[in-house]
């Protein structure tokens, strides 16, 4: 797994992918919290708060995730080297990991930088002191999430051989679980609060509130193994 893993981020810092990643959410971020007018800058919002951030951050990923592991499996399709991957003397899960875990740290990568916001913002003599236990709870549960669009991305990888469609699959799957079910409430009055849990977005500011419920972790840990089981049901099924 770990060998997988490696070879992963060798791939992404070895061309340009890697690079355009950390550059476009960092920029992405930069801009919206920084620069440009509307209800995401901070420096207009007058409050000590990263809020915006932990709202703008989720609709970036949903891109830039699927972008990333479009080509996890699709790749070694396409080349013809999925028989030779799934020949190693490695399980399919270990393989499958060796991939979630190297896409998952690149865009663990790209979140890092980001920690300067906390100390700019705290130090910036706005209304309020920041709320370090909402943020840290908001980066913790930004964690969880890129898991789970990670996860989603590895599987969407593995059911075409054409990167475009599997990236086009993991952004509808990914906008489907974190705002989907949300947006369904809508229509499902009724039943609002119990389709609402079914969503990421009601974990992840759950989560965001500086509380964690072992119900919010579980929640993602959940959505995460199911994409990968399902993952290594489809790699089973190509090497039978």
């Amino acid at each position: 797994m770990k060998s997988i893993a490696l070879r992963e981020i060798k791939s992404f810092f070895g061309s340009p992918i890697g690079y355009l990643v950390i550059a476009i959410f960092l920029l992405l971020n930069g801009l919206f919290l920084w620069v440009f007018d509307g209800e995401y800058n901070i420096l207009q919002s007058g409050f000590a708060d990263l809020s915006p951030f932990f709202t703008l951050s989720p609709w970036i990923l949903i891109f830039l995730i699927p972008a990333v592991t479009m080509r996890s499996f699709s790749d070694e399709k396409k080349q013809g080297t999925i028989e030779l991957l799934l020949t190693k003397p490695l399980s399919i899960w270990q393989i499958v990991n060796g991939k979630f875990l190297g896409a998952f740290l690149l865009i663990v990568i790209a979140i890092i930088p980001t920690l300067i916001y906390v100390y700019v913002v705290s130090s910036l003599g706005l209304d309020s002191n920041i709320d370090l236990g909402g943020t840290m709870g908001s980066y913790f549960g930004l964690l969880f999430l890129v898991a789970a669009y990670t996860s989603i991305g590895i599987f969407t990888s593995t059911l075409s051989e054409n990167q475009i469609v599997s990236f086009i699959l993991s952004v509808f799957l990914c906008f489907l679980f974190y705002y989907g079910f949300e947006g369904m409430t809508t229509l499902v009055k009724s039943q609002s609060d119990v389709i609402s849990r079914i969503g990421m977005d009601y974990h992840f500011k759950s989560m965001a509130r500086g509380v964690i419920d072992t119900r919010d972790v579980l929640y993602f840990v959940s959505v995460s193994f199911l994409f990968l089981s399902l993952t290594v049901i489809n790699l089973k099924s190509l090497k039978s």
